[in-house]
């Protein structure tokens, strides 16, 4: 798996843009999504596999809660992958994992986190043709008839209703990206996609035949606040990531938090100023 370590902001640029010239569109395009994290030991695990590692099979019995108790807010979605997106997108444990088809986004994730700024982020990048090519033939055909190579929402509803139309084209593993209708704004602004593997024992990162689509960019500790806070003056902060008042409160709490003095401590903190006594 390639690797890189990246030391400033230019190296960050250099390390996403570099050689994504594509000379048959004339069109600057790498084909590729990406994923980022505040830890770079954490591997690509989804939700579901981390808090329900001592039984998967309560995936079932969350979605049916998800479904039942979030009826006033879902009752009008009638897509399986639509539903499943949405809870995703609102904090329930599934086998998706998040992805953006923005590197900037990305590098949002891998250093919004201010308690981990003690720990080298990651930003995954996957190679979407590279992961297609694991795809069983139905689903291979289906892109290429599309003329597209991540999947729809409604092209999965083509597939089937639920987990079992996965498994059922093959006996063998296999992982796809789809993107979701624009349901909700934060869809939208993070420029979100999903990954899904049909069985949800296998992460993503230990799929047979994988080993070659990724590339991971590192960014060390001790460069996450420059990069934290050039993402700022481009506009990608909680503020877009996060549409609404907890966004705001969220980019607002991190601006003013003393950062700098905390994570650079070779500059001297300011010394409080105290009022001298009236004689």
């Amino acid at each position: 798996m390639q690797e890189v370590v990246i030391h400033n902001w230019d190296e960050l640029q250099s390390a996403i843009f570099d050689g994504v010239w594509d000379p048959g569109i004339l069109r600057y395009r790498d084909n590729c999504v990406y994923r980022g994290m505040a830890d770079w030991q954490w591997g690509l695990a989804p939700t579901l596999n981390r808090v329900c590692a001592h039984d998967m099979r309560l995936e079932h019995q969350m979605l049916r809660s998800f479904r039942k108790y979030g009826y006033a807010d879902l009752h009008h979605v009638s897509s399986f992958w639509q539903m499943l997106a949405m809870a995703q997108q609102f904090g329930l444990p599934t086998r998706l994992l998040d992805w953006t088809y923005s590197p900037l986004v990305a590098a949002h994730f891998a250093t919004e986190d201010q308690d981990t700024y003690d720990r080298d982020g990651i930003i995954w990048c996957a190679h979407i043709d590279k992961m297609n090519k694991q795809l069983p033939r139905p689903l291979k055909s289906m892109l290429v008839k599309e003329r597209g190579n991540i999947f729809t929402m409604e092209m999965l509803d083509r597939v089937g209703d639920g987990f079992d139309a996965l498994s059922e084209i093959s006996s063998k593993p296999f992982a796809l990206f789809f993107e979701p209708a624009s349901a909700v704004n934060r869809i939208a602004n993070q420029y979100a996609l999903f990954s899904i593997c049909s069985d949800p024992s296998v992460t993503l990162d230990s799929l047979p035949g994988t080993e070659d689509c990724f590339r991971r960019i590192i960014i060390p500790a001790e460069v996450k606040l420059e990069i934290r806070d050039k993402l700022d003056y481009i506009n990608i902060s909680e503020r877009m990531i996060y549409p609404g008042l907890d966004g705001i409160c969220k980019w607002i709490t991190r601006r003013y938090a003393a950062l700098g003095p905390k994570y650079h401590p070779q500059f001297p903190e300011k010394k409080e100023i105290k009022p001298t006594q009236e004689e």
